[in-house]
């Protein structure tokens, strides 16, 4: 079986090298098998091409944009394109998602991930508390009474 990284396209190699040259091999989808065994769906990281519908890009611009998923919304995917520019595509324009190569496990699989999560919704708890706060006039409240 040819090493998956042999036949990265030229723009993904360079990314895949920067993400330490994981083995692909062991971070493939897996489609058949027992339930819990599957594994498949876009993943952070993941490389990706994308195709935006020719309408939405002037005519000098190319339809695809190649690069790294860093995450996605109710309204977009953001990538890092191959030339390293973050890029937010409107899921609106999008014509099609083509997954290059998984770079990181399985979501459930992912410690480093989960632990990213975890600490990142308690960063979001301690900004909302601090929002509240503010909003409520907090210890910086000028009101007399």
């Amino acid at each position: 079986m040819p090493d998956i990284a042999s036949t990265l396209p030229d723009w993904a190699i360079k990314m895949h090298e920067a993400h330490g040259s994981p083995k692909l091999e062991d971070i493939q989808d897996v489609f058949h098998g027992p339930l819990s065994s599957r594994s498949a769906g876009l993943r952070k990281d993941d490389l990706v091409e994308i195709m935006i519908d020719s309408r939405a890009v002037s005519s000098d611009n190319e339809a695809w944009a190649r690069g790294m998923l860093i995450g996605t919304t109710r309204n977009a995917v953001e990538i890092v394109d191959n030339s390293g520019i973050f890029r937010s595509i409107a899921r609106d324009v999008i014509v099609e998602v083509r997954l290059i190569a998984h770079m990181r496990v399985p979501y459930l699989e992912d410690r480093e991930m989960m632990t990213f999560e975890k600490e990142d919704m308690r960063r979001r708890s301690i900004m909302l508390e601090k929002a509240e706060q503010i909003a409520d006039g907090g210890m910086d409240s000028h009101l007399w009474g």
